[in-house]
């Protein structure tokens, strides 16, 4: 079976509120299996334009990746980050040879 990927791409306006973010989203990242591959560490951006912070977290199956996406618990972390961030985030599975 195939992983689950969330890959976004994150502008943070207040730093500070949004450790609250992290702190509630880690509820749903333990319930659904998530694993950061990239949390924010220094990037050079060799082509195109992205925001300055880059995640990749890492889901058993796509399937995990959705729900924990839609689940009520990381629906209420969200309501943390949207007025204090901007982000484009895409979730994707993973490659199965």
């Amino acid at each position: 079976m195939a992983k689950g990927y969330w890959i976004g791409h994150v502008d943070i306006e207040d730093v500070q509120a949004y450790e609250k973010y992290k702190e509630a989203n880690a509820i749903p990242f333990a319930e659904y299996g998530a694993r950061f591959l990239i949390r924010g560490g220094p990037q050079e951006v060799k082509e195109g334009q992205v925001r300055p912070r880059t995640v990749v977290i890492e889901f058993p199956s796509y399937q995990a990746a959705l729900d924990c996406y839609d689940s009520a618990s990381y629906q209420a972390a969200k309501a943390i980050r949207d007025p204090i961030s901007t982000g484009d985030i895409m979730i994707v599975e993973g490659y199965d040879d």
